[in-house]
Order: C-alpha cells, then structure tokens, then sequence
C-alpha cells in the first residue's frame, strides 16, 4: 500500500496493512503524512529574549523563543470591541498560500496531503482578542464573541474550498481545548457556542471530499464524543498523560480514528527507550484494530529534553524500523 492508502483505509476502518505513522518534524518522507504549511507570513522579526517571529496574516506577531520551544503571541490584535468595526479578515490570496504547491505535489506523491494552519477555530480567537479578554466575551460579550468568531469559521470554510480544488486527502484543525485538568470552557458552553460551528465547518470540509483532523490539546475527555459526533474524522488527543485513555477507548475504539503521540510532558522525555515502547504497545492495544482505528504521532522534542535514543524509540512502539 502506499501511504495515502494506509492512511485512508485506516481513517475509514477498512483493513490497512501495517499502522500507519505521521511523523510530523524531521524526515517526513519515513512515515504516511505530508503535510502542507497554508499560513501566510507577512514578515520576520527579532526582539531581545526572543529567537524571533512571524507576522501573522491575521496581524499578530507570534514570538519564538530562543530555547525553540513555541512561544506565543506578543499582544492582542483587537484588544478593544470598537477596533473590530475595522477589523480585516485575512484573504484566501490562493497564489501566496499555494505558491509551494507544485514542488509539494511532486514530492508528497503517494502519500497522505494535509493541508494546515497550525491554529485554528477558537485558538485564534484568543489570540485575535487575548486569552482572558475571551474568556470574559463568552460570558459578557456574546454578540461580538459569536460575529467574530464565525468571521474565523468562514475563513476556514474558505481555505477548505480551496485545498479541496488543489489535490488534498484532508484538513487539520488546530484548536487546543484542554487545560491539565478540564475544559477551558465548561461543556455545556461549548455545546452551544462551538458545536454547531464545528458541525457546520466539518460538513463543509466532507461535502467537500475532506477528511477533518482535528487537534487538541490538554483534558479533552468530556468532549471527545461530541468531537466525535460534529464528524471529526482523525482525533488528535495530543497530550494523552491527561486523558483517560481507557475510557476513551471503551467509548469509541472502533468507531473513531485517534491520532496518539507518546506523552511529551511524561514518557517519552524522562522514560526509557523501553518504557515508551511498552506504552506505544499499550497505546496500540487501546485504540488500533484489524480494520483500523488509530495513526502513530511522532515528533521530535529536543528543545523538552527528548534524547535521540528515546526520539529513536517513539518512531520503533508505532512499528518504524530503524
């Protein structure tokens, strides 16, 4: 089989021959997924602290810091309600976002194509208006929250429309939900906030030939089967030391596809190489069946203190050779 087979058969539970690995930040050639950068940057900058950033389309400035890990935003864009009358969404401008796609198209053939912006949805909500301004806008502001909100759906209704015309298997969402220990919203706000809303996106998406991948992290088991309701093709639960795997399991294996890493807040940066082979096994008994049912996440996490021995190991507990 080839990788975008592999891929399809075990998203649609129809028999792959072996699991199949995306594995995300170094050779991606070794596993099944390619994936495709749809952002568009409108400059590069440096500051003191910082290894530097990237203007966003969306017009906030994303800092990296200099120990590689993510970073964050350096301030909100629409910091007050009367900025967002002038507010200008970002274009779908299909010559920019695509301009790397005939070498991508050469290079990823016979293999999985996923389109993504790293941040989606309600993560760049927060980042538009700021995390604690959010937090107050669902509960205060309800009217804007809801106008600004669909405002980002659209654009991804948008962004579907052109990766569908443009030889894509799928579309990866990425929409952290999850603190250590809960939701950030409660459920039942997000049942009626952002449930209908994902609905919508993720109908659009499979009306238009899409697969919808979609990612999380933090405690995310109170919305895993309403995820799985709303049409989540791939789940990615990216922090599964905080979610009850089990539980999940008993809910949805063999009706939901999981994407699953190896901890990287636990085993797979202070285990052994052979403790994260033994919870790659555990993690595979949970969630993989003979027709299907789970993907392997690899990432490489130096900048967290990963060695290349136990980088080696993750790639080895998802079944790659050395």
């Amino acid at each position: 089989m080839t990788g975008r087979e592999r891929v399809y058969r075990t998203i649609e539970f129809d028999k792959p021959d072996r699991l199949p690995v995306w594995l995300f930040n170094q050779d991606q050639t070794q596993g099944d997924v390619l994936w495709y950068d749809m952002r568009i940057s409108e400059g590069v900058t440096e500051s003191s602290g910082y290894h530097g950033g990237n203007l966003s389309e969306w017009g906030y400035e994303w800092r990296t810091l200099e120990d590689g890990t993510m970073g964050q935003p350096e301030k909100p864009v629409i910091e007050n309600w009367s900025e967002f009358e002038s507010y200008e969404f970002p274009k779908v401008n299909p010559d920019a976002r695509l301009k790397n796609l005939n070498a991508y198209l050469k290079e990823s053939e016979g293999y999985y194509r996923l389109p993504m912006l790293i941040c989606t949805g309600f993560t760049t909500y927060t980042f538009l208006r700021g995390f604690e301004n959010s937090m107050h806008d669902f509960m205060e502001e309800r009217e804007n929250a809801e106008a600004l909100l669909d405002g980002i759906i659209s654009f991804e209704e948008d962004l579907i429309t052109l990766a569908a015309e443009n030889g894509f298997d799928g579309f990866h969402f990425g929409d952290d939900w999850g603190t250590q220990s809960s939701t950030i919203l409660s459920p039942s706000m997000w049942r009626e906030i952002f449930k209908p809303r994902y609905k919508r996106l993720f109908d659009h998406a499979h009306r238009s030939g899409l697969h919808v991948w979609f990612h999380s992290c933090g405690c995310i088991d109170s919305l895993l089967e309403d995820l799985h309701e709303v049409g989540v093709d791939v789940l990615n639960i990216a922090q599964p030391n905080v979610v009850d795997l089990e539980a999940a399991s008993k809910k949805l294996k063999g009706k939901q596809c999981f994407l699953i890493p190896i901890s990287y807040q636990t085993v797979s940066i202070s285990g052994t190489p052979e403790e994260i082979i033994n919870e790659g096994a555990r993690v595979r008994d949970l969630f993989f069946c003979d027709d299907g049912g789970l993907i392997g996440y690899i990432e490489e996490y130096g900048c967290m203190g990963m060695t290349q021995k136990n980088f080696e190991a993750c790639k080895t507990a998802f079944g790659m050779t050395p």
